[in-house]
């Protein structure tokens, strides 16, 4: 009988306040990524991990985040509400940093952030110069992998024993399709999880999310050739736009989007939206301008974008 919490006792499915260590979760997750389930934290989406990481190590008022640019947009905002200042390195036009730059930038940084594959270049950083980081660095480094089942690449949590200060983000958003229920993971070592669960909220995560989460992990081969699907229509929807008149450039990308360079991406995103497509404006930073965000969706969805897209072209 629990007679503790104060619940509503009849049993509707829900009636009873969820699991706050997220054990079933974290054991499913950790099976599926090779490490211990004491090696993650569970929150509500990979923002709420990141503000946690940003409360725990960095002091308000004091300390500064070094980040690239251009990458996600959270990571600007999230620093702004932990009052930390936020530094950013450029990327070159091929999507990647120079680690000596980020480097000497991170004398005046408490903590890096990364996010491998990048949003919104799509391309997987530079593991050489992100192990370069690594060796070098002693402060936590943050690598954001919201989008590495796309890529093929086995991305850093394999690491983690070899680097203390790693902390991998991953989120069942993306590959797992699972948006609506806001459940991201921190990968980290024991001692680092130990530290960020004294700052997490007792019941973060609804029970609805872990249940619908738990459903998810169990179903690796539909995951499987989920994924499978958008990479394949990734590479299709590329070929199409390389030999399109209204696309200059196509960035190559490991995640579940295409950035795209266009003459006139403010006109083609209101082109596109009067027509029913949405997509995002990418065109502020050197290297990057007039880009256009494409998420690849299914093949009718991207049909029907090619097919608006060419009512623009042939104005």
């Amino acid at each position: 009988m629990f007679l503790d919490a104060n619940e509503n006792p009849f049993p509707t499915p829900y009636n009873r306040y969820p699991d706050p260590d997220h054990r079933a979760l974290r054991e499913a997750w950790a099976a599926i990524r090779g490490v211990e389930a004491d090696q993650i934290l569970v929150g509500n989406g990979s923002d709420e991990i990141l503000d946690m990481i940003y409360r725990t190590f960095c002091r308000p008022g004091q300390d500064t985040v070094l980040t690239i640019s251009p990458s996600y947009g959270v990571y600007k905002v999230l620093a702004a509400l932990n009052d930390l200042a936020l530094e950013e390195v450029p990327l070159d036009g091929n999507g990647q940093f120079d680690p000596e730059t980020l480097l000497e930038a991170a004398e005046r940084a408490r903590l890096i952030q990364l996010c491998s594959p990048n949003n919104p270049t799509g391309n997987l950083l530079d593991r050489e110069s992100v192990r370069k980081v690594l060796e070098r660095f002693d402060g936590p480094v943050v690598i954001d992998e919201a989008y590495v089942d796309f890529s093929g690449d086995p991305g850093w949590i394999g690491e983690l024993a070899s680097y203390g200060q790693l902390i991998v983000i991953q989120t069942m958003s993306k590959a797992f399709g699972m948006a609506g229920i806001r459940v991201g993971a921190a990968f980290a070592s024991r001692e680092v999880i130990d530290v960020l669960r004294k700052v997490k909220p007792p019941y973060n995560v609804s029970g609805l999310s872990q249940t619908a989460a738990l459903e998810r992990l169990h179903e690796p081969e539909i995951v499987a050739a989920e994924v499978g699907q958008i990479v394949e229509e990734r590479r299709r929807l590329a070929d199409m736009l390389s030999a399109h008149n209204a696309v200059k450039e196509i960035f190559p990308s490991d995640a579940n989007f295409l950035l795209i360079r266009v003459e006139n991406a403010r006109g083609l995103k209101q082109f596109l939206e009067d027509h029913g497509v949405i997509v995002r404006l990418r065109s502020f930073k050197p290297h990057f301008e007039e880009c256009l965000r494409i998420t690849v969706g299914t093949k009718a969805e991207n049909d029907t974008f090619l097919t608006v897209l060419d009512a623009f072209g042939a104005q």
